[in-house]
């Protein structure tokens, strides 16, 4: 199910990093000296997320976050 969620990622001028966000999962997000490596570090950190959901019996939400788009002129 990690795949299934959208990621976000985008460049922090303060932390000077990138930052990877997965925006249906409050607080789970992961930096990185490279977009890449932010997402690999997300993707771990999606994992460790839903574990403790689940092992709290806390509900696991749907991916639902589609990031807003731009038609192209």
């Amino acid at each position: 199910m990690t795949n299934r969620y959208s990621i976000v990622v985008f460049w922090s001028e303060e932390d000077g990093l990138w930052v990877a966000d997965a925006p249906d999962l409050k607080s789970c997000s992961a930096f990185g000296d490279t977009p890449e490596q932010a997402v690999a570090e997300l993707r771990i950190s999606i994992e460790a997320w839903l574990a403790a959901a689940r092992e709290n019996n806390l509900p696991v939400p749907e991916p639902r976050f589609r990031p807003a788009t731009v038609a192209a002129e």
